[in-house]
């Protein structure tokens, strides 16, 4: 297993390899004693002197405890096959969860399909049948893809930044009221309403009515003051939330300095475990505690962001994600059980709308992250300055790398908005500076840690013999952006209204839909041998 390396910088390279030993030791009087170790295990052997002057931790031969959580509050290793065993994180834990009385239940993430679609050399609708198929086949009770969860990381991430952004710029906030409205209606007549004036179709002149939900007039007011919603705005620029290796590296490398740019908008991993476990649950009359919830993704960081205490269940130490298995290994599993997956039949995917509810078609964004970007540069545009921007992809300009690229919208000769992705660590150190030095000319940017996004993960399968990386990457790209898939806004999903009213009660982004819909982080401490270590 490969992690994304996000802690370990020394080296200025993008998927750096850890380099020092674990900071969990064993000897007497330490720290460590006193913390309950649960879940994984690891020999770490004995060592000799470190070639830089620092002896490393010496042990005796016993095996050491330790967690996930461990891993989030270290800022050694990012734990990786040489030094942490995930026995939590396993398709061992998924088999044995099937045994067991639990429900279990399976989300798929859209890059995980393309890359197994990719190696099977099958569109992205059988892929996800036949995925469907070979998972109830070993037991699964459960699977949904997150094309849902991602929309309304989608929705909320762009109010929370039409917040920061009024909130610095408040000439706009009057504007972005006159007439335009945000992305969702609740009221269910309205919503059948809007729907049949737009229709399903992807012509450029459809313009949705989406005139009952949270517009930003409402971070307003009646005597002008400012809202709860404007008073908690965060600064710009918005940083995404989406990448656990962004997070973990924001959290013990920067710390509170930067931290509160990132946005708070939980991920869709981490939304989608909120719906299984507390809205889908309660339309099964399953409690929390009683389902199993896997995600599969295409990143093995995301086995930290689903072990966060942020994460579980209030009041409860039940997780919301109680595993993650990255793509390969979900191929390792087909390969285990003897299977050939191309010659499977085709299931329907379950949907959040309750059991007995299946989703027939599969949807797209641009982008192959989650299209964070391309979504909120568009609402922004639509909300604050009435610009109806033309579909297909931005024209997006490449700066220093590929992996680093901007966009910006002017208005009246003026650049209004200016938006960024920045893929990789190198591209990731170089915001992060400007952010400090107060040089940063983005009011937006997608952060990613690994080099071209999610479809370029840790976790997702390898190019075979003869192949390039760019040349699966290019393939991958096609299969995520297949003609077959349609695309939607966020707000034309059936299940969006539906969780906001029935499970959040509030419109995006109000009060509510912080509460259950959007995180925190927390500066974890960096110590001494770390620190003395990345010198």
């Amino acid at each position: 297993m490969v992690f994304s390396g996000a802690v370990k910088l020394g080296d200025l390279n993008d998927f750096i390899a850890p380099s020092q030993a674990c900071v969990v030791k064993l000897a007497p009087k330490s720290k460590v004693d006193a913390i309950e170790l649960q879940v994984g295990t690891v020999q770490l052997p004995p060592t000799k002197k470190d070639p830089k002057g620092f002896q490393q931790t010496q042990l005796s031969g016993d095996a050491v405890k330790v967690s996930l959580q461990d891993c989030l509050a270290c800022s050694g290793c990012v734990t990786s096959a040489e030094t942490v065993l995930l026995e939590h994180q396993s398709t061992g834990e998924l088999l044995s969860a099937l045994q067991s009385n639990k429900t279990v239940i399976v989300s798929v993430s859209p890059q995980s399909r393309s890359s197994l679609g990719v190696l099977h050399q099958i569109s992205p609708c059988e892929t996800a049948g036949k995925l469907v198929h070979f998972l109830k086949s070993v037991g699964v009770s459960v699977v949904l893809d997150t094309t849902s969860s991602r929309d309304i990381t989608l929705l909320e991430a762009a109010q929370e930044f039409i917040a920061r952004y009024t909130a610095k710029h408040m000439e706009y906030a009057a504007a972005a009221s006159s007439g335009v409205t945000a992305p969702m209606s609740f009221d269910q007549d309205e919503q059948q309403h809007s729907h049949a004036q737009a229709g399903h179709s992807n012509h450029p002149d459809r313009q949705p009515n989406r005139s009952a939900t949270n517009d930003v007039s409402s971070s307003q007011n009646h005597d002008g003051s400012a809202s709860g919603a404007e008073q908690e705005a965060g600064p710009l620029p918005m940083l995404a939330s989406a990448c656990p290796g962004w997070v973990c590296y924001a959290e013990k490398t920067h710390g509170s300095y930067i931290l509160p740019y990132i946005s708070t908008t939980k991920s869709p991993q981490a939304v989608m475990g909120t719906l299984v476990k507390r809205f889908l649950g309660q339309q099964m009359g399953l409690e929390p505690g009683a389902i199993y919830h896997c995600a599969v993704m295409p990143c093995y960081d995301k086995k930290l962001e689903g072990s966060r205490e942020d994460f579980c269940i209030p009041g409860t130490s039940v997780p919301e994600v109680d595993s993650v298995l990255t793509t390969a290994e979900v191929q390792q599993l087909i390969e285990q059980q003897g299977v050939s997956f191309a010659d499977l039949p085709c299931a329907p995917l379950d949907s959040l709308l309750g059991p007995g509810c299946t989703e027939d078609q599969l949807y797209k964004m641009h982008g192959g992250s989650g299209g964070y970007l391309e979504f909120i540069f568009r609402s922004a545009a639509q909300q604050l300055f009435h610009r109806q921007l033309p579909p297909g992809p931005l024209p997006m300009k490449t700066l220093r790398n590929a992996d680093f690229t901007e966009i910006s919208l002017d208005v009246e000769g003026r650049t209004v908005l200016r938006f960024a992705a920045a893929y990789g660590f190198r591209n990731i150190q170089t915001l992060v500076r400007k952010i400090k030095r107060k040089t940063c000319e983005y009011d937006y940017v997608e952060v990613m840690a690994c080099p071209s996004g999610c479809l370029n993960g840790g976790g997702q399968i390898k190019a075979h013999k003869g192949q390039t990386s760019q040349q699966l990457l290019d393939k991958l790209d096609q299969h995520y952006h297949a003609a077959e898939l349609i695309e939607r806004h966020p707000s034309e999903n059936p299940i969006v209204p539906l969780v906001y009213k029935q499970f959040v009660g509030s419109r995006v982004y109000d009060a509510a839909a912080r509460d259950r819909l959007h995180t925190s982080y927390h500066h974890r401490e960096k110590s001494l041998s770390t620190t003395i270590s990345d010198w």
